[in-house]
């Protein structure tokens, strides 16, 4: 994570530093003097902190409390992906421990280096040096994404961390049954969505890569003085699949409004601030993994606005239930699905 104080919040989760402090020291070689625990203000999943110890700085991502979704938040996937991409072209930071769910805190957690770098909450790069240190950084995720999606997953032990084949079938199922576990109100747009993509799901053509399913700027450090990825973070939504969902789902992001929560990119001249357009982004990407392009665009751009807003809905029914990481904010959340769903109907019925 990033070294920003100001990106902390001390208000909430809180954990109990005299009963972590000796069992990481049992569990984590070298680890000794717990003196702070501060939680990240980041992260509305899995609630993460800032550890700082007479041995340096760790970094521990935990579970939320109370009651959880079947299947949602499972940082021992996160811990064993991270862990299996260590030595690949993929950067992650290292892994220390995994504990259990019966850990002094009550849930199941896990601890990584701390990096220090630069984490970019803004898409459209203020505080790069320049267009081209921004072109640069573009250039960097989209070779990291392409690094990713070409590892050999038998090679480094991941090659039962999903089902090959039919990922967008059985994504649709699984984000559709969670959206309906979390479903606060009748959103039509929603309901016309998951209809269109069940009677518009495209065959898979066999492409079964490792796909990080949350892949965005704001998830990666870069190094601070290059633009440089350092580290690729949060890896709970990992699995076998298709690598075109993390591409189209980068690109639905910045689909959305700049001024939004979300920080997209529309209504921005990319061009003028030195970034690559849609098509040239997808374009290099297809270069770097030697393919001829991306079919069924619009299919792909519209599962990610779905998958989003499933996720969004179940951050809102959280806050509604009491376990939002940030509670304020997570409210926020249920506008946020009704956005969602009105910028994907928008798009199937323009078909761009």
């Amino acid at each position: 994570m990033s070294g920003d104080a100001n990106a902390l919040d001390k208000s909430a989760l809180e954990l109990d530093k005299s009963a972590l402090a000796p069992y990481l020291e049992t569990h984590i070689s070298g680890f000794a003097g717990l003196s702070a625990i501060e939680k990240f203000k980041s992260g509305q999943s899995n609630p993460t902190y800032l550890l700082t110890a007479a041995s340096g700085r760790y970094v521990l991502r935990a579970k939320p409390p109370g009651q959880l979704l079947k299947s949602a938040h499972q940082v021992d996937r996160e811990f064993r992906v991270m862990q299996a991409l260590a030595g690949t072209a993929v950067p992650v930071p290292r892994m220390l421990h995994l504990s259990g769910e019966d850990s002094p805190i009550g849930r199941m957690f896990y601890v990584m280096e701390f990096l220090d770098g630069r984490i970019f909450w803004d898409p459209s790069l203020p505080d790069a040096s320049g267009n081209d240190e921004r072109a640069a950084i573009y250039d960097a995720m989209n070779a990291t994404l392409a690094a990713l999606h070409d590892v050999d997953v038998e090679a480094v032990g991941l090659s039962d961390f999903g089902k090959p084949g039919s990922y967008f079938e059985r994504q649709l199922a699984r984000w559709t049954s969670q959206y309906r576990a979390s479903e606060t109100e009748v959103i039509a747009d929603m309901d016309r969505l998951i209809a269109w993509l069940e009677t518009h799901m495209p065959a898979d053509g066999g492409r079964v890569s490792l796909v990080h399913g949350d892949y965005r700027l704001d998830n990666m450090i870069f190094a601070k003085d290059e633009p440089k990825v350092i580290a690729v973070l949060d890896w709970e939504l990992s699995t076998l699949g298709h690598p075109f969902a993390d591409l189209a789902y980068q690109c639905m992001q910045w689909r959305l409004p700049h001024a939004s929560g979300f920080r997209g990119l529309g209504g921005v001249d990319r061009a003028a601030i030195g970034l690559p357009s849609e098509e040239a982004y997808v374009a290099a990407y297809c270069r770097r993994r030697g393919i001829g392009g991306v079919g069924n665009w619009t299919f792909f751009l519209a599962f990610s606005f779905f998958r989003l807003a499933a996720i969004c809905q179940g951050v809102y029914r959280r806050a509604l239930d009491g376990n939002a990481s940030n509670p304020e904010k997570a409210r926020t959340y249920g506008e946020a699905v009704k956005l969602l769903a009105a910028l994907a109907v928008d798009l199937i019925d323009k078909k761009i």
